[in-house]
């Protein structure tokens, strides 16, 4: 996720963070079924549910209401070093639609961008979990294929509708770290290739050590410690545009990072993830009439958005090396776009020769490559990876890199950074946020099985 030269967080308004178990409100699951199939496209339904990121949610003194976080400080009393934090402090339940615009129904779930209760609550990032509803949905998808519908068209410039997978632990930390009581069950563990600095625990600490203040977002920080983890974006989009991206690590597991591990500002390309991963935006690479309102997949409506990872030997148990897109919009599948850059064959799906093609045509520095390509994107999924699901807004980038001309001191007409019809202007998370509180995307239908399975042409 978020392929930019900054390091881009979630932007979120909830008050407070924490690992132990708070018990001053219940914390209920939404329910979300899912569908996986086989073979000749007969599927089970699988009846599972959804946990908002610890991140988001109430924390508070185990022994009172004190809040543990208010605003982007630290209760130095509650939190005088990472691991007494970590004891004294506990994150509590969660009311998902009154409080964070979190709602399910049946095989649908929705995501409001702002909702306004007690507090305003702006994003959200939610977690698929388990049949036992206590630990992560863990999928491996080589040689699988990944579908679900999606609407966006409530979704303008500057916001972001992911849905992608992390190599996040099962349990969300709980049995390697002590400290962390929660666990998976209240949403626990995240990382991702940004190694992300705002992650308010992370190994089951207090990330509280040279925490500062955001200076542009009042309830956010960061902290020295990042987390990070291999990271496959299937759909990081809006109605303006849509990438598909995988990230790559040479570490395996959720890993805290500090330093130039993690790759911050001039030594992004120093850390053990690759930032930048191995984007396909159709947009960005020369068909700028293919996704979008009123376009070949139209963004007005519902479709259906089918990823497929086929391996070398085409076995469960082959090496990763291509993935393909596809869409299905009113009965009819479309197939994915072709590359229109100079210098570039007429790729359509993702392998290490398209990625190779790319960077050089866009002159980007292939960290992707040289942390591994593909196959170590499929040893990641090898071991499990978790799905997420998310709406935000980009205080480090206005999202410009997703649907506009990024960077924006660069010339639109060289290859590479056009990459949406968005003006540079859009984006600006606090214009985003009072012009557009309602938006909303909806990630419905979720299937997974074999190659062909989960789709009907």
């Amino acid at each position: 996720m978020f392929p930019s030269v900054a390091l881009l967080s979630l932007s979120f308004l909830a008050i407070t963070y924490g690992q132990q178990v708070g018990t001053l409100t219940a914390e209920t699951h939404p329910k979300l079924s899912i569908s996986q199939c086989s073979t000749g496209g007969s599927c089970e339904t699988l009846q599972r549910s959804v946990v908002l990121d610890s991140n988001w949610r109430w924390l508070h003194s185990t022994s009172s209401s004190t809040n543990c976080y208010t605003g982007n400080t630290w209760d130095a009393s509650l939190c005088p070093d990472p691991i007494t934090c970590a004891q004294n402090c506990a994150l509590d339940g969660a009311d998902y639609a009154g409080t964070y615009g979190i709602t399910t129904n049946g095989n649908s779930l929705s995501l409001k961008f702002v909702t306004q209760s007690a507090q305003k609550n702006v994003g959200s990032r939610v977690y698929l979990l388990s049949e036992d509803d206590t630990t992560y949905e863990m999928f491996n998808l080589k040689n699988q294929e990944f579908t679900f519908d999606v609407d966006m068209s409530q979704l303008p410039c500057g916001l972001n509708g992911a849905l992608y997978f992390v190599e996040m632990d099962s349990d969300g930390g709980k049995s390697r770290f002590p400290n962390n009581k929660a666990g998976s069950a209240y949403g626990t563990g995240y990382c991702d290739t940004q190694c992300p600095h705002d992650i308010k625990f992370i190994n089951g600490e207090a990330n509280i050590l040279n925490w500062t203040g955001s200076a542009n977002d009042p309830n956010a920080g960061t902290g020295q410690y990042g987390t990070c983890c291999n990271e496959m974006d299937v759909w990081e989009a809006n109605s303006n545009g849509a990438a598909v991206t995988p990230h790559v690590c040479n570490v395996q597991g959720q890993t805290r990072c500090s330093g130039t591990q993690c790759g911050d500002g001039d030594e992004r390309y120093d850390g053990i993830c690759d930032k930048d991963g191995c984007d396909f935006n159709s947009f960005r690479m020369g068909d700028q009439t293919f996704l979008g309102v009123g376009k070949t997949v139209d963004t007005s409506s519902k479709f259906t958005v089918v990823t497929q990872f086929l391996t070398s030997d085409n076995t469960t148990s082959g090496t990763l090396s291509e993935i393909r897109r596809l869409y299905v919009q009113n009965g009819k599948v479309i197939a994915n776009s072709k590359a229109s850059i100079a210098g570039l064959d007429a790729y359509d799906s993702i392998t290490d020769d398209f990625c190779n093609a790319q960077k050089t045509a866009f002159g980007d520095t292939n960290s992707f490559e040289n942390l591994g390509g593909l196959p170590v994107m499929g040893d990641a999924f090898a071991q499990g990876m978790a799905l997420v699901m998310s709406i935000w807004d980009d205080y480090a980038a206005q999202m410009l890199w997703l649907d506009s001309d990024y960077p924006t001191d660069a010339d639109p007409s060289q290859p590479g950074v056009a990459r949406g019809p968005c003006p540079t202007t859009s984006g600006v998370p606090s214009d985003v946020e009072s012009q557009s509180p309602d938006a909303t995307v909806i990630f419905s239908n979720i299937k997974f099985g074999p190659i062909g399975s989960t789709y009907t042409s």
